[in-house]
């Protein structure tokens, strides 16, 4: 990377790609844009097992590692774990991609269907096309934010949705770094900044509505390489305005390092 300076949006996976960086020869330039909050309901949890006894649902979604560890935690703290997973073995269980996958395994809950890679809304509907979901009932563990195009599908089809709120996503509590990075695009002192995650671009323009420099910041953002992990990102950028100029395939920190990499060593 010939020392270039390059943005990193990721909270919790921030230093780990921050290495991966510095190992290439460039300069990290740390800004997480994203903090996770705790946002799972023990009673909530406790009446929707209780209710599965008598009201079974037909499917259970879940879509990220974080949220199904924060989830089963919860039925542990209840008392209510055995009693959920036998439910679940009732279920026909999908699971998004690979982290999920792993939590519910942990747990030995057996997995029907996965989402394809990329692994994102649209290979977990094209997972779950043969199953009948007219009138049926449909646990979706949630992420950060509720996932509209999944529900809608799913509602589509004549579901309906038990959503399971597990984490919600914030603007981090410091949001000093990132002032600085905004400032830092604009002198065109960074030469790429990475995007893991779609909220960390609906974050960093909000908060660059409140300084009024939303306009300078797209207009920055256009003029440097802008890395993508994976499709449901590189939409949030569009949806800015901004100009996708690498996505990583498959969508991991790896190949989005090794791209970038590239990219910037030409």
């Amino acid at each position: 990377m010939r020392a270039k300076s390059v943005a990193i949006l990721e909270s919790r996976l921030g230093e780990q790609l921050a290495g991966l960086i510095d190992k290439r020869g460039g300069r990290a330039v740390w800004a997480p844009a994203l903090a996770e909050v705790p946002d799972i309901d023990p009673a909530y949890i406790g009446q929707l097992v209780g209710e599965l006894a008598s009201r079974p649902a037909t499917v259970a979604i879940f879509q990220t590692g974080v949220g199904t560890h924060a989830l089963f935690k919860t039925t542990d703290s209840l008392g209510l774990t055995a009693d959920f997973i036998a439910r679940l073995s009732g279920m026909t269980v999908v699971a998004r991609g690979p982290k999920p996958t792993g939590a519910l395994r942990s747990r030995g809950v057996r997995i029907d269907l996965n989402a394809a890679d990329p692994f994102t809304t649209a290979q977990v509907l094209d997972a779950l096309a043969p199953v009948p979901l007219d009138g049926k009932r449909v646990i979706v563990q949630r992420y950060g934010v509720a996932n509209a195009e999944l529900d809608e599908a799913l509602r589509a089809r004549g579901a309906q949705i038990l959503e399971i709120p597990t984490y919600r996503w914030s603007l981090p509590a410091d949001t000093r770094p990132l002032h600085d990075l905004i400032g830092a695009l604009e002198r065109r002192q960074i030469d790429a900044v990475t995007v893991t995650n779609a909220a960390q671009v609906y974050n960093l323009f909000a908060l660059a509505e409140r300084l009024g420099r939303a306009d300078a910041l797209r207009e920055s953002l256009n003029r440097t390489l802008v890395a993508s992990v994976g499709p449901v990102s590189s939409d949030a950028l569009r949806r800015f305005g901004v100009a996708v100029g690498l996505e990583a395939s498959p969508p991991k920190l790896g190949p989005l390092v090794t791209a970038l990499d590239e990219a910037l060593s030409r």
